[in-house]
């Protein structure tokens, strides 16, 4: 109200140079008390607001189910489906939900309540795939019809992989893989088939690769009778039943993987002919075009050697190894190789041999023809062809290790040209002839856009979206990102920064480190917010320092700065943590005698560590899912990093957190799930028993029913509760 009395003597005010003075002062006063108010009436984000899985929680607004058909774009609404040209952004309605559930309740098919799941996979086609749990359909939209309909005769069917060239259909029930509603395999209980092996390391993300045309099936096979059981206990039943899992532990007896190959026309199947798989890791299967071949790079169990071998599709003899790699540490292919649209006789081949993931090129016999990227800098991955320039389009980190941007890249000259703008974190879908992309990407100051871009059009295209702040009306933290040394003193690592949004220089902050510190992941990106998570935001609104820094060991910086820690997981990483302390400690605003540090998993490994290593400078920590002791830890992802412990028994012991337990002085929670089966609850027991032991007290928390992190709704209480330890003790 003081506003109004205030306004309305100013305009009471008369207009003589005498009053001049007093009127721009009044004027001053009355802009600055309305921006209080404004400031005022801004409120501070909730959990429930910030975190996955909260009642109101906040996202980035999005375009659902954007994909192409051949050239053109397609966003798929509740009620229709528009296309769009990509070179004038004109939209068209191809069809309504209810055009296509009048068809389907014609043919006695339950209707769908929205078209955002719909797939257009005939880029020639006016035809859409529709999935239900327990069958395909597909609808042409220009004849308003059903084409197909493929039923699935199991109401357990899972890893279901639909083929819709050739309309074939593989899914798997219990252990057996079924095709076409058919069951190819029997096996007992132990043997497992058409899921994915080697527990999803090396790329591996499923158990099935349709050939092609989709006439042929290469699946896996996996014996896990020799790998010991781990109890994981159900306390959801009346009396506590016990859950078996097949858990190879480092240094101990590995399943055994071999590859069928099933013809749906002749209903036989043929297995590759590799010998005895024992200790041998078959991963990044590829068909040659023309379906005769079938391609894998297969790891010796030490991981120090890759080969690339080529088998006979019809016969499963191996036809040849076109070339091998060898590294004195370790060799992790991710990347099937990718062939040539138009020369089907080459094909790209990625590798860190320079140090950094690189694309090469080679021909069916092994010869390398040449290296067609290099730099320091790494491909992050290839998301397909333009075959009249010839061109692969890559995905690379060129720009800066904070972001992802996309190239064009010729496979003759090697000349990279840029596909949209050369800022923020970029995620493209390729059209069908390599033309256009849809571009989604996110900025630190741009929550998420999404453009059609031209691919031989420069920098910008059609704006499909630009979405606004989800918090513009709520007191947000500041964000900072910087680079320090690594304890090597050579090496940079970037940091980011969260502070209150009230923030005072002249006052003193606690700081939480947040960290994960291990391979294949980044906390410190170019994206919204430079990468923070929610409860950074929470936590820095709450009167605390965020602090997080991407130590060496860490993914998209190349070989030597993530190896550097082979033998010795949690060692070197830790010294990079300390030389942030420092760098915290030289702020003004830090208060150094409050310093805590969060993380979850291999986070929750180094958070444990810096704990027991480093007492005197973290005073309190929430470990979640933490590794305590790595010879608890799976083979291939536990072997990679830190070989066996019968050949590496020092490292092992030095990593190995219940032999520092006696060192702990300042409040540690450890947090574990009771059906982790990534890293089982041994880890967290064994420590607490560790501590018993040496007297020492940590504090410990179980989350029933949940795997290897908490998920959905319970997610909210985890923070509350990481919230309160901090809180309580910091």
């Amino acid at each position: 109200m003081r506003h109004r009395y205030l306004y309305l003597l100013y305009l009471t005010l008369p207009h003589s140079n005498t009053y001049k003075i007093m009127k721009k002062a009044l004027l001053t006063l009355i802009i600055a008390l309305m921006a209080g108010n404004i400031q005022a009436q801004l409120h501070l984000p909730t959990l429930e607001e910030l975190i996955p899985g909260g009642s109101q929680y906040k996202f980035a607004e999005n375009i659902y189910g954007l994909q192409w058909w051949g050239d053109i774009c397609i966003k798929p609404e509740t009620d229709k489906v528009i296309s769009i040209n990509p070179a004038t952004g004109k939209e068209k309605v191809l069809f309504t939900l209810a055009d296509v559930n009048k068809k389907l309740k014609a043919l006695d098919i339950n209707p769908i309540s929205h078209l955002y799941n719909i797939r257009f996979l005939w880029a020639d086609q006016t035809k859409i795939l529709i999935s239900y749990p327990d069958k395909y359909v597909v609808y042409d939209f220009k004849k308003n019809e059903v084409t197909n309909i493929r039923k699935i005769n199991s109401n357990k069917a899972n890893n279901k992989d639909y083929e819709y060239k050739s309309g074939n259909l593989a899914y798997t029930v219990g252990n057996n893989l079924y095709v076409n509603n058919e069951a190819i395999t029997n096996e007992p209980e132990g043997v497992v088939c058409g899921q994915s092996v080697h527990r999803n390391e090396f790329g591996i993300n499923k158990g099935t690769f349709w050939s092609p045309k989709g006439n042929l099936l290469a699946f896996y096979r996996m014996d896990e009778r020799m790998v010991t059981q781990y109890p994981l206990v159900d306390i959801t039943t009346r009396i506590a039943e016990v859950n078996n899992v097949r858990y190879p532990m480092a240094g101990t007896t590995s399943h055994l993987v071999t590859i069928g190959i099933y013809n749906p026309s002749t209903k036989e199947t043929v297995f590759l002919k590799v010998g005895d798989p024992t200790d041998r890791y078959f991963t990044n299967i590829c068909w040659s075009p023309d379906e005769k071949s079938l391609y894998l790079i297969e790891v010796n169990r030490d991981q120090n050697k890759a080969k690339l071998c080529r088998y006979d599709a019809k016969t499963g003899e191996l036809q040849k190894i076109l070339f091998e790699e060898t590294h004195p540490k370790y060799i992790e292919p991710q990347s099937p190789i990718a062939f040539l649209p138009w020369a089907p006789d080459r094909f790209i081949y990625q590798s860190q041999n320079d140090g950094f993931n690189h694309l090469y090129l080679y021909n069916t016999d092994g010869d390398l023809l040449k290296q067609i990227t290099s730099g320091s800098w790494l491909v992050k991955n290839i998301i397909g062809f333009d075959s009249s320039w010839e061109e692969v389009i890559i995905a690379s980190t060129e720009y800066s290790p904070l972001q992802t941007n996309y190239f064009r890249v010729n496979t003759n000259t090697g000349k990279r040209t840029p596909i949209g703008n050369d800022e923020g974190v970029h995620n493209c879908k390729l059209s069908h002839s390599g033309s256009y992309v849809i571009d989604t990407y996110s900025t630190p100051q741009t929550p998420r856009k999404i453009e059609i871009i031209n691919v031989r059009g420069g920098q910008s295209g059609i704006t499909l979206l630009e979405a606004s702040n989800p918090y513009k009306n709520y007191d947000m933290p500041h964000f900072e990102t910087g680079v320090i040394k690594a304890d090597d003193e050579i090496t940079d690592l970037y940091y980011r920064i969260t502070k209150p949004a009230d923030f005072d220089a002249t006052k003193k902050y606690p700081v939480i480190v947040y960290v994960y510190g291990g391979p294949h992941a980044q906390m410190v990106t170019n994206s919204w917010q430079y990468g923070a998570r929610g409860w950074d935001i929470y936590m820095a609104n709450k009167g605390y320092i965020m602090f997080t820094i991407d130590n060496r060991g860490s993914s998209n910086r190349g070989l030597y700065f993530e190896n550097c820690t082979f033998r010795q997981l949690g060692i070197e990483e830790g010294k990079d943590q300390v030389k942030g302390i420092e760098y915290l400690r030289s702020l003004p605003y830090v208060d150094a005698n409050r310093i805590g540090v969060h993380g979850w998993s291999y986070g929750g490994h180094m958070t444990t560590a810096l704990m027991l290593r480093y007492p005197n400078i973290f005073k309190v920590g929430v470990a979640g899912g933490p590794v305590i002791d790595w010879q608890y830890y799976e083979v291939m992802y536990g072997e990679r990093y830190m070989d066996t412990p019968q050949s590496n028994p020092e490292g092992y012991k030095e990593s190995n957190l219940n032999n520092l337990a006696g060192n702990l002085k300042g409040h540690l929670l450890i947090i574990h799930d009771d059906h982790d089966d990534t890293c089982v609850p041994q880890h967290a027991l064994s420590f607490m028993k560790a501590c018993v032991d040496a007297r020492t007290y940590p504090d410990l928390f179980i989350y029933p029913g949940h795997k290897h992190n908490v998920m959905g709704r319970d997610r909210v209480h985890l923070h509350e509760k990481i919230t309160r330890y901090f809180e309580d003790h910091l």
